[in-house]
């Protein structure tokens, strides 16, 4: 049985990556506030969805800012023209990672009802930290369009790796795909943009760093079992 093994790597490593792969949301006291909220051990399933969303929020409208954008000019109500911009292309395809992608699923659908949407259900042992493909359903038209894959936590990055190979094979292109993300780690940024270097990654947050357990430091927790309030209890 293969197993995970921590990879002994600097937080320094990854300042080449920020600003150039890495995008991660300027750390304003309103954003920290929120990110205090949901990490909170005592806060409850209300309190943490209603922080959560709103940093979800604030992280896809940055993250669609990403995406390729043509120059439009329009005619303002003192009919003056003002020359703005339009996305590139009319349909927005995104994909989640269930359970925990699915906060960011229903946060693109408030600020985009008409993205198309698929979804990668991948499973990572609880032994091994290994990831393992369930299931896949995406948009038939995908092939060549940009994307935002959506994954609230990177921790080891291995299903992350495993989601980008799935859009890969079925024809999207490596530097057309925006990660959309809430909270991540060094390790994780050096596992996978080693692999794929021309990723994209918009965050909310790159945490201290990874236990020899897998999980994040300080953390945020599970968050799919913490946002839909599916936590063991006693």
């Amino acid at each position: 049985m293969t197993t995970w093994t921590r990879p002994a790597i600097d937080a320094a490593d990854i300042t080449r990556y920020l600003g150039v792969n890495v995008f991660e949301l300027p750390k304003l006291p309103g954003l920290i506030a929120l990110h205090t909220e949901a990490r909170d051990a005592d806060t409850g399933q209300e309190r943490f969805v209603r922080s959560t969303q709103r940093i979800i929020r604030l992280l896809l409208e940055t993250a669609l800012s990403h995406l390729e954008h043509r120059p439009r000019a329009v005619t303002t109500p003192t009919g003056r023209v003002f020359d703005g911009l339009a996305p590139a292309e009319p349909t927005l395809y995104a994909v989640s990672v269930p359970r925990a992608g699915d906060a960011l699923e229903s946060g693109l659908r408030e600020i985009r009802p008409d993205a198309r949407l698929g979804k990668i259900l991948i499973q990572r042992d609880t032994t091994t930290k290994q990831p393992t493909l369930l299931f896949r359903k995406l948009p038939s038209d995908i092939a060549g369009n940009e994307v935002l894959l959506l994954d609230p936590t990177i921790a080891t990055g291995g299903t992350l790796l495993t989601a980008v190979n799935e859009l890969i094979a079925a024809g999207v292109e490596e530097n057309r795909i925006v990660v959309v993300n809430v909270l991540t780690c060094p390790e994780a940024i050096a596992t996978v943009l080693s692999r794929r270097p021309d990723l994209r990654i918009v965050t909310s947050h790159i945490d201290d760093t990874l236990t020899d357990e897998a999980f994040m430091s300080p953390g945020i927790g599970d968050f799919g079992d913490r946002f839909h309030g599916t936590l063991r209890r006693g």
